[in-house]
């Protein structure tokens, strides 16, 4: 009876531990369930993160260009007049985006006139005339001028050339196809459309003086072979081929011989002597100039004064064919066009210091800080006989 008592004891001990141990195994198997439906949980979790993380990547350009789209329709332009149909231009501006011919398509824009900007960006930048983008009396086509263009115009503008010895010495043969081909090509455009044509001479064409002031009747004292000819030469020959277009064709033609200008969207690697003397002034480097050209010397000096430079001013040797002295006489245009420059050369100076500061800033951000440029002859190929 005794050990019958104890089989069952032992019996029903076993069954409750292995209930217990099937317990203890359920437990175990559905904490495992768990954990493994928690790390796929986890793992779908990540997956979605970076699939969400790479949607993001995708669609912030789209949204960055939603919000430029938004920005155009919105965009605030300068003050334009309202010409009536007859009255309104179609004009075609030659290097429009550089630095006087981003002033003049702002002039004309604003006087009420279509205007087409033609520049290949050697030396314009688009940012001169980015605020006139999107309007609907403006469009800006990238073309170079030594390549023809078909366009119906009223008018021609034609000042596409590199005009600052670094950028015209260093390619001489473009900077000659530009002026001769290119005046060639806006010339015979000129002609099939009846437009009149407007041509941005230069004070080079007198070359180094033998006269002084110059006027338009003075023919110059040009070097055919040296350094800056490619640039003084090209711009005779443009003057020549107006006036030939003008007496054979009929071609109604101007032009104007601009001397050095100065002001606001000049480029600073300019390389003439107001953005040199401004640019090394700012940037506390010495002045240098010649000592001969005693005007240069108060230029010299007048800039440092309004830019507050420490700079010294030092005296270099003068550039081959480097003219002595150049003053236009601008009796004709006072008497003709009732024209004379209006800007004190104090605050042009001022304008033109204030717009190389903010440059200065926006580059010095950009890790880039430019120096005033040399003038350079670009090298040509060795030849082997």
């Amino acid at each position: 009876m005794v050990s019958k008592a104890l089989l069952r004891l032992v019996s029903a001990v076993n069954r409750r531990r292995m209930k217990l141990l099937l317990g203890i195994a359920l437990l175990a198997y559905v904490a495992s369930v768990w954990g493994n439906f928690v790390n796929m949980r986890s793992m779908q979790e990540n997956g979605e993160l970076k699939i969400e993380s790479k949607i993001e990547e995708i669609v912030e350009p789209l949204r960055e260009k939603i919000r430029d789209l938004e920005k155009s329709f919105t965009q605030k332009y300068p003050p334009v007049k309202f010409l009536s149909e007859k009255d309104r231009k179609r004009i075609l501006i030659t290097g429009g985006a550089g630095f006087v011919g981003s002033h003049l398509t702002d002039k004309l824009m604003m006087d009420g006139h279509e205007v087409t900007v033609v520049d290949n960006f050697f030396t314009g930048r688009k940012r001169n005339v980015e605020h006139w983008i999107g309007h609907e009396n403006f469009e800006l086509i990238n073309h170079d001028v030594v390549e023809p263009l078909y366009i119906e115009v009223d008018q021609i503008y034609h000042l596409a050339s590199p005009a600052s010895p670094p950028n015209y010495m260093y390619n001489p043969i473009k900077t000659l196809k530009t002026n001769a081909i290119g005046t060639l090509n806006m010339l015979g455009l000129a002609k099939r459309v009846g437009a009149r044509l407007l041509l941005a001479s230069t004070s080079e064409v007198y070359g180094d003086p033998e006269v002084h002031p110059q006027s338009e009747d003075y023919w110059g004292h040009v070097n055919p072979i040296g350094p800056r000819a490619c640039y003084d030469e090209g711009k005779r020959v443009a003057e020549t081929m107006c006036y030939a277009y003008m007496k054979q064709e009929g071609v109604e033609v101007r032009v104007a011989r601009i001397f050095n200008t100065f002001g606001p969207r000049m480029h600073m690697n300019d390389g003439r002597v107001v953005s040199n003397f401004i640019l090394q002034a700012l940037q506390g480097e010495p002045l240098t100039g010649n000592p001969e050209e005693h005007t240069i010397l108060e230029f010299a000096q007048l800039i440092k004064n309004l830019v507050g430079s420490g700079s010294e001013i030092q005296f270099l040797s003068e550039a081959q064919d480097d003219p002595q002295k150049r003053k236009p006489d601008i009796r004709k245009a006072k008497m003709m066009l009732a024209w004379e420059p209006v800007v004190p050369l104090e605050e042009g100076l001022n304008k033109a210091i204030h717009y190389f500061r903010k440059e200065l800033e926006y580059q010095a951000n950009n890790q880039y800080i430019p120096k005033p440029k040399p003038a350079r002859i670009k090298k040509g190929r060795t030849r082997h006989n």
